[in-house]
C-alpha cells in the first residue's frame, strides 16, 4: 500500500531552522538524501521532493456556468492571497505493507526531529470502474 509522508512548514519548524548552523543545515539535508537513499534500498521508495515557497505557487480552477465567467474558464491566481503560517514543504511517497512501517519511516524523516510529519494512505482506486 502506498503512503504519503507529508513535511509541513511552520512557525516552530522555521525558528528552529533559523537558529541551525551552516554545518547543521548541511547535515539535515544529507538526512534527507541518506534516508531517499535507505529507502530505494529497502524497495520502499516511490517519489520524494522538497517544494518550492508558496509565493512561487499558481492556483488553478474551472468555473462552471453559475459564475460570472465563461463556462469551462481556466482561473490562475497567484498563490497565497494571505500570508499562511503552514505549508508543504516537502513529501515522500513511499510503498510498504502496513501503517506500522509507514510510521517507522516517518520517524526518520529529518523534520520529525523538530515539528510533526503527518503520514496518509494513498487510496488505491485501480479496482474503481466509472
Amino acid at each position: 500500500m502506498k503512503y504519503l509522508i507529508l513535511i509541513q512548514s511552520n512557525p516552530r519548524s522555521l525558528a528552529i531552522w533559523d537558529k541551525m548552523s551552516d554545518a547543521e543545515r548541511t547535515a539535515f539535508g544529507r538526512g534527507h538524501l541518506e534516508l531517499n537513499e535507505e529507502m530505494a534500498e529497502a524497495g520502499v521508495h516511490v517519489a520524494s521532493e522538497g517544494l518550492a515557497d508558496p509565493s512561487l505557487a499558481r492556483f488553478v480552477s474551472v468555473r462552471d456556468g453559475e459564475t460570472k465567467v465563461r463556462d469551462g474558464e481556466t482561473i490562475i491566481s497567484d498563490g497565497p492571497y494571505a500570508e499562511v503560517k503552514e505549508h508543504l514543504a516537502g513529501f515522500y511517497l513511499i510503498d510498504v505493507p502496513s501503517l506500522d512501517e509507514a510510521v517507522a519511516w516517518a520517524a526518520k524523516v529529518p523534520d520529525a526531529a523538530n515539528t510533526e510529519v503527518e503520514v496518509r494512505p494513498v487510496l488505491d482506486m485501480s479496482g474503481w470502474e466509472f
